[in-house]
């Protein structure tokens, strides 16, 4: 799942809704000037419709018009303060924009909520996503080098989607814990039955919460989570508050040949394996694996990425093992 994906907000106008869905057939069909034209007849009934700016955005960017997709985007911006279609990173990813754009909270809940019901089909089936096995592997690998069995008195699954994560580690794990911003992503968890504790939360807020109760977990995972995040200093600081001094931390990412945060075009965010390395040490944590690891495939292609486990830095471990 990505960014660019059609997020749907009526515009309060029947007709004008109507006309933005027959838009998007013709866009399907693969006729972008029969998309534009009946988008801006929408527009013409609803000028402040912020998803068919956003439509018209992608359109013209597909005909080549970057000076048109920056105008329907900035339209489609202003017309949605929240951004819960995305307009901002558009904007970034076209050069108008600051390129490390935050996320907003009410654009990355709708994306998936969007798409819980059929979120493990697409994630699975369509893009061979094996992230939870590459972290169970990478923990394995850690812990065993460590002379330490595979066990867990308790696990955070950060971003915990429709459960992959957790039916992963649900094995070895006496307690687990799940967290998501979509309300409808953890419905899916719950029908799962795989977690003894779901919550609902914005990851920063629950993570500090946490701490406040000063809650411990042996593993905190996050799995293809960190896409949607720019800068990893917080979160990363956030997550050393709540891990156990033996604790392990997990985590994958999308990454690219530069040192710092790049939005990729599918508005997922690509991280450096300097500005990784850089963000746990500044959290008093130590990496003790990091290695290229490709957890999807997207048009066919292998996504780069990294896998990474690491430890705080008072805690025993083995010597790193490193990839990248």
């Amino acid at each position: 799942m990505t960014g660019t994906d059609p997020l749907f907000m009526s515009s309060g106008d029947l007709i004008a809704d109507r006309r933005y869905q027959w838009a998007l057939d013709r866009l399907a069909r693969g006729d972008l000037a029969g998309a534009a034209d009946i988008l801006t007849q929408a527009l013409e009934l609803a000028p402040a419709f912020a998803a068919a700016w956003f439509a018209l955005g992608n359109v013209r960017h597909r005909c080549g018009d970057r000076s048109g997709a920056i105008a329907a985007f900035e339209k489609a911006r202003d017309a949605d303060p929240e951004d819960f279609q995305g307009a901002q990173l558009q904007l970034a990813r076209l050069g108008s924009g600051r390129v490390t754009q935050a996320m907003t909270e009410a654009y990355v809940c709708r994306l998936f909520d969007q798409h819980a019901a059929r979120h493990d089909t697409a994630l699975v089936g369509h893009l061979a996503y094996r992230g939870p096995k590459i972290l169970r592997d990478a923990v394995t690998s850690v812990m065993y080098a460590a002379g330490r069995k595979l066990r867990f008195g308790s696990m955070l699954d950060l971003g915990c989607g429709t459960g992959l994560g957790g039916a992963a580690f649900r094995p070895v794990v006496d307690w687990l814990t799940g967290v998501d911003l979509s309300p409808a992503m953890i419905a899916q968890s719950a029908m799962k039955g795989l977690y003894d504790r779901l919550a609902t939360a914005e990851i920063r807020d629950f993570l500090a919460d946490e701490a406040a109760n000063a809650a411990h977990y042996h593993l905190v995972l996050a799995a293809d989570v960190f896409v949607y995040m720019n800068d990893l200093h917080p979160i990363t600081t956030a997550i050393a508050r709540v891990l156990a001094p033996d604790g392990i931390f997990a985590f994958t990412v999308e990454t690219y040949a530069g040192d710092g945060v790049n939005l990729l075009p599918t508005l997922r965010y690509a991280h450096g394996a300097v500005h990784v390395r850089d963000a746990l040490a500044d959290a008093g944590l130590t990496v003790a694996h990091l290695a290229a690891a490709s957890v999807r495939t997207e048009k066919g292609a292998p996504v780069e990425g990294l896998v990474v486990v690491a430890q705080p830095s008072t805690a025993m471990r083995a010597p790193a093992t490193s990839g990248g």
